[in-house]
């Protein structure tokens, strides 16, 4: 009997070990997560072999102790979302999976993977209160998805989309966590790329208030005064 698709993805990556990868993966990861330790380059290239997983199997990826098999099925959740043949329900169910699941999403990385796709393709051209919620939550990891997943607004979506970057980052600026904090740069200087009235009125508004690292984000693409 074939093993089940979420059993060959694993040993997909277990088959892509490297010793020397180890200690890169553990510098980024939670202190409690398991690691292969493999360059990501392989595991994306196993995620987009494995696309076609039933959902539920990628659910059951996100039970795993392993860093990599988690961060995984979030890529497998990125390309489903990035593909043109996705349907609105499978949008939907796709972004139902990655919130039901944000407890198992325990860095950096794996929001910045999967959220812009998967959240922000969800809520493009609708109601982004969810993201507000988002940004008021006590975990830095859901207050990061806040802030990136509307970069799907900048790439994608009208102007009247890309100003709902402004609020989440007027909310979000001086956040304590530096991983909350630099994502708001890095959403304000594409935003202010793409939109730069907004951006400057936005600066006008908040710019005296700003941390510095972010200041100079959202100044970075604006024209020069």
């Amino acid at each position: 009997m074939r093993p089940d698709p979420a059993a060959r993805f694993v040993a997909a990556l277990h088959a892509a070990h490297d010793p020397a990868e180890v200690a890169t993966v553990r510098r980024r990861v939670a202190a409690d997560d398991e690691v292969i330790g493999m360059r990501m380059r392989d595991l994306f290239a196993a995620a987009k072999a494995a696309t076609g997983m039933p959902l539920a199997d990628v659910d059951g990826l996100l039970d795993s102790p392993v860093y990599e098999v988690r961060m995984g099925a979030l890529c497998i959740m990125d390309f489903r979302a990035k593909d043109r043949r996705v349907t609105p329900d499978e949008r939907a169910e796709l972004y139902r999976l990655y919130l039901d699941r944000h407890d198992r999403i325990t860095t950096w990385d794996m929001v910045d993977r999967a959220a812009p796709s998967v959240v922000g393709g969800r809520l493009l051209g609708r109601d982004p209160a969810p993201l507000a919620r988002l940004a008021a939550a006590p975990e830095p990891l859901r207050r990061r998805t806040a802030i990136t997943a509307p970069l799907w607004f900048v790439r994608h979506g009208g102007l009247a989309d890309v100003e709902h970057v402004f609020p989440l980052a007027a909310a979000l600026a001086g956040d304590p966590d530096p991983s909350v904090s630099a994502a708001v740069g890095i959403a304000l200087e594409h935003a202010g790329a793409r939109h730069p009235q907004a951006a400057a009125a936005f600066l006008d508004a908040h710019g005296a208030t700003l941390p510095r690292p972010v200041l100079r984000a959202a100044m970075s693409k604006l024209p020069a005064p």
